[in-house]
């Protein structure tokens, strides 16, 4: 599912759905961080990592502990770039060369509407409105979500390259849909504060894509090296 949302230099990892499987051992380091956490969130963890180790054996890379460094943000071996995400029933990990791509950001959420309140926390007024013209053509797609989606994908494509906080408020999406389709498109993320220097350019949006399939929204960022 995400997959198709990225270049194809990014390798993507997922599992769906939840048959008991258990996943392969933590290393000794990961299962610390997660001691004293509830047991889905110990499976979770250790899902997404699988999911992730086993991206980095496809880009050749040996396995190592993934573990969260600042802000959450996983320490991804020399050399990468990449994200990880879970939610009820679905896991993935995106991998790539940072030769290939100075940044990508990944995210999946049921496709359902966000809690009452939320919303009117992460839109700015524009995205807004935005969100009710698409509600009034495309009612099947859940927009509130879609957007807090794409927010949780800008940011993690950001953060490797800034080290620093961007709230909702600092980044205006604008979500289109692709001609011909209902449930997949793409989105454009306007920074509102000075963007990353990526090589000799100051960033002033990210690019993106978006689906939703098989009851999840998900959303993911990548960010090239150069104009091309």
């Amino acid at each position: 599912m995400i997959e198709e949302l990225l270049p194809h230099e990014a390798v993507v990892v997922e599992v769906h759905g939840d048959d008991g499987t258990e996943p392969a051992p933590l290393y000794p380091e990961e299962a610390a961080v997660v001691a004293q956490a509830v047991a889905k969130r110990r499976r979770e963890f250790a899902l997404v990592r699988a999911c992730a180790r086993r991206a980095m054996e496809k880009l050749g890379v040996p396995p190592r502990p993934l573990l969260p460094g600042e802000r959450g943000a996983p320490d991804w071996p020399p050399g990468l770039a990449g994200s990880m995400t879970h939610c009820d029933g679905y896991c993935a990990a995106a991998l790539v060369r940072a030769t290939d791509l100075a940044s990508l950001g990944i995210d999946a959420e049921p496709h359902a509407p966000l809690p009452d309140g939320v919303l009117d926390a992460v839109a700015l007024p524009a995205e807004a409105e935005r969100l009710r013209r698409l509600a009034g053509e495309r009612p099947e797609v859940h927009w509130d979500r879609l957007l807090f989606s794409a927010k949780e994908s800008v940011y993690k494509a950001w953060f490797p390259l800034t080290r620093r906080w961007l709230d909702f408020a600092e980044a205006d999406i604008e979500v289109f849909v692709d001609p011909g389709e209902r449930l997949r498109g793409g989105l454009r993320a306007e920074l509102l504060v000075p963007g990353p220097l990526v090589g000799d350019r100051r960033l002033g949006h990210f690019e993106g894509r978006w689906t939703v399939a098989q009851d999840l929204v998900a959303t993911a960022v990548s960010v090239p090296h150069s104009a091309g």
